[in-house]
C-alpha cells in the first residue's frame, strides 16, 4: 500500500527536486572562480565527504552501517549526477535538463528487466508525453533529433546510470538514509575524479590550488544549506515511494530550470523548449495523479 505520508514525500521530493533547477548556477558560479571544467564538481563532492565522514566513522565505531559498503548504489548515484553535472559545462541547460530527464523512461525500462513490473496506462502516458517533448526540442534539424554535442551525450548518459541507482534505492534496505548520502558523495567523488581526468580535453586541465582555497566558503555555504538537505530527500525518496514514481515528479527540476536559465542567461529558449518541456511535466503530472495505490 501508499506510504501512510505518500503526498508529503511526494511534495517534499517535488519541492528538492526543483531546487535542483537551478543546480547549474553554482555550477556556473565556480567556473568564473576559477574552479573550471569538472573540478567545482569535485571540490563540491569532497567537501561533502569531509563534513559526513566523521557521521560516517562514529557509526562505524557503533556497528552501524557508514555508506561505505554500497559501492555500488553510490557509483549509480553519483555517477550519475556528474555526468549531469557536467553537462552543464558543455551545452545548454535546457537541453541538459531534458536529455538527463528522461529517467522516467529508464526507470520503466529497468523496472520490466529487473523488478518484473509491468508498466501501467499512466506510465505509458508519461512516456509518450516525454519522447514527444524530446522530439519537439530536438527536431530542428531532423526528423530523428539526436544529442548533438558531448554534452548532450553526458546528460542523457546520466540519466540512465542515474535511473539504474534509483532501482537500487528502492531494492536495498539500509540503516537510516545516511549511508546513502555518504555513499553519494564519496564514491561520486571518486567517479568525478576518474571522469574529470578522461575529460580533460573538454573540460580542461586542473585549476591552481589557490583557486580551490578561494572558493572554500562558497562550497562550505552550499553544502550544508543546499546540497546535502536536497540530497538526503532525493535519496531516501525512492524506498518510500518507487523508482518509477520518483523519476517522475523529479520533474519538477525542468520547470525552475528552463525558467531560471531563460530569466538568468541569454541561452535559447523558445517556443519548442517551451512545449517540450510542458508536455515531459503535464504526463509527469497524470503518473502521479493516476498512480495505483498499491506498489
Amino acid at each position: 500500500m501508499r506510504h501512510p505520508h505518500h503526498f508529503k514525500i511526494a511534495f517534499a521530493l517535488a519541492v528538492s527536486a526543483g531546487a535542483w533547477g537551478i543546480y547549474w548556477l553554482p555550477q556556473r558560479i565556480l567556473e568564473e572562480g576559477g574552479l573550471t571544467g569538472g573540478w567545482g564538481t569535485i571540490a563540491q563532492m569532497i567537501i561533502g565527504v569531509l563534513i559526513l565522514s566523521p557521521i560516517s566513522i562514529w557509526r562505524k565505531f557503533k556497528g552501524r552501517s557508514s555508506g561505505l559498503e554500497l559501492p555500488l548504489t553510490g557509483l549509480l548515484i553519483g555517477g550519475g549526477f556528474i555526468c549531469y553535472a557536467l553537462s552543464f559545462l558543455l551545452t545548454d541547460v535546457v537541453r541538459a535538463l531534458i536529455l538527463f530527464y528522461m529517467t522516467p523512461i529508464w526507470t520503466t525500462i529497468f523496472e520490466i528487466l529487473f523488478l518484473k513490473k509491468r508498466p501501467g496506462i499512466e506510465r505509458v502516458i508519461t512516456l509518450l508525453l516525454a519522447l514527444g517533448g524530446l522530439w519537439i526540442v530536438f527536431s530542428k534539424q531532423t526528423i530523428f533529433p539526436l544529442p548533438e554535442n558531448s554534452g548532450d551525450w553526458l546528460a542523457l548518459a546520466g540519466g540512465a546510470i542515474f535511473a539504474g541507482g534509483l532501482i537500487r534505492l528502492e531494492l536495498i534496505k539500509t540503516d537510516g538514509v545516511f549511508p546513502l548520502i555518504f555513499s553519494f558523495f564519496f564514491y561520486g567523488a571518486i567517479f568525478n575524479i576518474f571522469a574529470g581526468f578522461a575529460l580533460t580535453e573538454y573540460l580542461g586541465p586542473m585549476p591552481s590550488i589557490q583557486s580551490f582555497i578561494s572558493m572554500a566558503y562558497f562550497l562550505l555555504i552550499i553544502s550544508i544549506f543546499y546540497f546535502i538537505p536536497t540530497g538526503i530527500v532525493i535519496l531516501w525518496s525512492p524506498s518510500q515511494l518507487g523508482a518509477g514514481l520518483c523519476s517522475i515528479l523529479f520533474l519538477s527540476e525542468i520547470i525552475v530550470g528552463v525558467i531560471s536559465s531563460s530569466i538568468l542567461t541569454n541561452e535559447p529558449f523558445g517556443w519548442r523548449e517551451i512545449v517540450g518541456s510542458t508536455m515531459i511535466v503535464v504526463g509527469g503530472i497524470l503518473a502521479v495523479v493516476l498512480a495505483p495505490k498499491k506498489n
